[in-house]
């Protein structure tokens, strides 16, 4: 709507509709200047219309105009100026009003632009009286007109570019929100896959070598010590071990970063730590400083866990504690690791606000945390209980069966 871009440091380029706007306001301006040119009735009238058009044009190309308020507001003023020179000089000058209008209401703020537009409608209405014109509802009715359709058009065009603006940058955080969306999913849906995969392996391949380990020692103690086939079986129980090993290594390698450096009690534990971020990747942005304080205890001998069991209970633990800080308004949380004759069980508690465990639905964010915590503990034969009603607090328990085999103590002891 003006001869250049709002005086603005971070101007974007001009789309399409501005351009042409602009445009249309220099065809304006230059015509009716023209027009009061020749229509002017002495050649002070010509030299002061050529002097406004002078000016106008060099405000369209100095730069200081375009970037600086203050440099635009004085710009302005000399325009200003020389129209009420050329205003005194000639009635045609009239007409230049309304291209100066838009310039005040572009380039000005509204409580300025709005008296500015006003002055320049009564200074064009005194100039056609002063210069012996008949009075009638005209004179005043086409200044002030002019001055209504400037003001209604550019604020309206100015809001609805303020819409614009605010539905571009919602669209710009959409695609990033979406974006960082399917970045998480990519993510969870590898560790997903690892998790998997270091399952199979301990379940399948690595329990297979065991096995056939086990076997292949039988078969060596029943057979006689001259038995020519018992250095066949020796070297076949070697391989079956350094199988078993590099299997064991391929578990390792897939496990979760949390669990590379220490066991599932020290995961744990620094899971409880003050300053230790989100409750796992499941909890969002929520960190200590902003839930409940949270303590971590072992009961029982610790002993060595398949892999799938420490990641099963890890990630169990970061879904409960997000939870907890998501939607229990606790203060006070406990993690406890429970090591039994035949199962290893672990609980969360808090004293939040608790609820009706039989009347959770998925939520409209799309959470399925506790179907989720179930599935986990279900997929490794394991039992998976809510104990909550409001304002009683939750108590989240999960128990995995262990093996004889499983048994034999870590080392270390208790956490």
């Amino acid at each position: 709507m003006a001869p250049h871009s709002s005086p603005h440091p971070a101007r974007r380029p001009l789309t399409p509709a501005p351009f042409v706007l602009r445009l249309c306001l220099h065809l304006l301006m230059a015509g009716l200047l023209v027009l009061a040119a020749v229509r002017a009735h002495s050649a002070a009238g010509t030299v002061a219309a050529a002097v406004t058009g002078a000016v106008y044009a060099a405000g369209s190309y100095l730069p200081p105009v375009r970037t600086s308020r203050r440099a635009a507001a004085v710009w302005l003023g000399v325009l200003g100026a020389s129209w009420l020179a050329m205003l005194w000089l000639t009635p045609e000058a009239l007409w230049v009003a309304f291209p100066l209008y838009f310039l005040q209401l572009h380039l000005l703020p509204v409580r300025w632009s709005l008296p500015a537009v006003a002055l320049t409608a009564g200074a064009a209405i005194l100039s056609y009286v002063g210069h012996g014109a008949a009075l009638n509802p005209g004179v005043f009715i086409g200044p002030l007109l002019g001055a209504a359709v400037a003001v209604a058009t550019v604020l309206g065009y100015q809001a609805l570019y303020r819409e614009s603006e605010r539905r571009r940058r919602l669209i710009e955080e959409l695609i990033g929100a979406r974006a960082e969306l399917a970045a998480a999913e990519r993510h969870a849906g590898t560790l997903a896959e690892r998790e998997r995969l270091a399952r199979e392996i301990h379940d399948t391949l690595a329990q297979g070598l065991s096995s056939i380990q086990l076997l292949l020692r039988a078969a060596e103690r029943a057979l006689p010590p001259d038995s020519p086939a018992a250095g066949h079986i020796e070297r076949a129980r070697r391989a079956a071990q350094d199988n078993l090993t590099e299997a064991r290594r391929f578990v390792r390698a897939l496990t979760p970063s949390d669990l590379e450096h220490g066991s599932l009690a020290a995961a744990l534990e620094r899971l409880c730590e003050p300053g230790a971020g989100a409750y796992g990747p499941e909890a969002g942005a929520y960190g200590p400083e902003a839930g409940p304080r949270v303590r971590f205890s072992v009961s029982g001998t610790p002993v060595e866990l398949p892999t799938p069991y420490e990641v099963a209970l890890l990630r169990i633990a970061q879904s409960a504690l997000a939870n907890t800080v998501r939607h229990a308004s606790a203060s006070r949380a406990e993690i406890t690791l429970s090591f039994m004759d035949a199962s290893v069980t672990l609980d969360v508690v808090d004293d939040g606000e608790g609820f009706e465990p039989g009347s959770v639905r998925p939520s409209s964010e799309g959470g399925f945390g506790l179907p989720a915590m179930r599935a986990r503990a279900e997929s490794l034969g394991g039992t998976f209980t809510v104990e909550s009603a409001p304002g009683q607090g939750t108590a989240v328990a999960v128990s995995l069966p262990l093996s004889p085999e499983d048994r034999s103590p870590t080392a270390g002891g208790t956490a």
